[in-house]
């Protein structure tokens, strides 16, 4: 895992960010492939984090072919087996105790919903920082990782590219 030391007192957009790319990196590492965005928003004792362009080029093409059902079953579960990690990610950046867990794969466009809940609403320090980070004009829980792992495959509409310089 990153160096994101325990019971974390990051607050903020700083703890935002770090929730981001934590899951981006966890991506790249255990799928072989990370989204090419992530953003983390925290209220209360939910923290959702939204991760774009993530599909792997095999999924990709298992759509064009019109099985969508069977990305959704592996993609379901690849989570189910990846909830420990993720999870343990989660509260050891935050130092909160999360009792539930749930992912959902979208596929027009590319994304991924990850829901955490934790046991207890965050303490109003922490509720007010976050917020006040996520109002902010500068980027807010924006991952920040380097380029994904494999180029885009051709979209099923366009036949072109991914258009994103950042992704190799």
């Amino acid at each position: 895992m990153a160096d994101i030391g325990e019971g974390s007192e990051a607050r903020g957009a700083e703890l935002l960010s770090r929730i981001s790319n934590e899951m981006v990196r966890m991506m790249k590492e255990y799928f072989g492939r990370g989204p090419t965005s992530a953003k983390s928003y925290m209220l209360d004792d939910l923290l959702v984090v939204v991760m774009r362009d993530g599909m792997t080029t095999a999924e990709r093409t298992m759509l064009e072919f019109g099985r969508a059902d069977m990305v959704r079953q592996f993609r379901q579960e690849f989570e189910n087996e990846m909830t420990d990690r993720l999870v343990g990610a989660v509260e050891k950046l935050t130092g909160r105790r999360v009792v539930t867990y749930q992912s959902q794969v979208m596929f027009d466009p590319n994304t991924v919903v990850e829901l955490f809940v934790f046991d207890e609403p965050a303490p109003q320090a922490a509720v007010h920082a976050t917020s006040a980070g996520q109002v902010e004009d500068e980027p807010v829980g924006q991952a920040t990782n380097g380029p994904a792992l494999d180029r885009p495959s051709r979209t099923p509409a366009t036949g072109e590219r991914g258009t994103d310089p950042n992704v190799q």
